[in-house]
């Protein structure tokens, strides 16, 4: 598990490694990543975007942008929290996510929080990265 607090935003991260979906014959390794978001403070939230870093074992990096997540842009009032599960594929055996989300506060201010950066380890990698 990872997590990362930012701005009373606590972010958790779970990555699970997916045998069925992968082929390591054919280069292809695929996580699960199950992530909550919390609001631990005192004002009423909301996700607008996303943004990805995800790195393989040999540094190629491509980044991801887009609008909320899983089709969805969550309200998080104080002690609300929301849960959601996506998925990431890789051409080697292991690599790396870190993120940020754009989040907005009832009174319009943008701003950004932290995903922590977490590891994506298979049975196939060689050592963990992360």
């Amino acid at each position: 598990m990872y997590e990362k607090t930012t701005a009373n935003l606590r972010v958790r991260v779970r990555p699970e490694y997916l045998e069925d979906h992968s082929d390591p014959a054919g280069g292809r390794y695929f996580w699960a990543y199950h992530i909550e978001i919390a609001n631990e403070g005192e004002s009423t939230v909301q996700l607008l975007s996303r943004y990805w870093r995800i790195t393989d074992a040999l540094g190629r990096a491509e980044e991801v942008r887009g609008p909320g997540v899983v089709g969805k842009q969550p309200v998080l009032r104080p002690g609300e929290s929301f849960e959601y599960s996506s998925g990431a594929p890789l051409p080697t055996a292991s690599g790396f996510m870190v993120g940020q989300y754009l989040m907005v506060r009832e009174n319009g201010e943008r701003f950004k929080i932290d995903i922590p950066a977490f590891s994506l380890d298979s049975p196939w990698s060689a050592e963990s990265i992360h």
